[in-house]
């Protein structure tokens, strides 16, 4: 098994990138899946099946970043807003 991870930003899109993959049906600027899967035809079959808006065919065109979970390790950290200067 992997978890498989996609995001996706489009906090700066603009009409220069329209042909940009859209991930998600609904308006976003940052969009995040993770999923425990076998493989990827696997993980984007699960995504659908939440009926909540993944385009798989987009999220196909992006790169995801695949993490085997055979051993301990970080898999995602994010901080939003931080003041460096404190």
């Amino acid at each position: 098994m992997n978890i498989y991870l996609w995001r996706h930003n489009k906090t700066y899109h603009s009409h220069s990138m329209i042909e940009e993959p859209c991930v998600n049906s609904e308006f976003y600027l940052d969009a995040i899946a993770i999923v425990v899967a076998a493989d990827l035809d696997e993980a984007l079959e699960k995504l659908a099946e939440q009926k909540q808006g993944w385009r798989v065919e987009d999220l196909r065109a992006l790169p995801c970043t695949v993490i085997p979970v055979d051993k301990a390790q970080v898999i995602f950290t994010e901080l939003r807003g931080a003041i460096h200067h404190l």
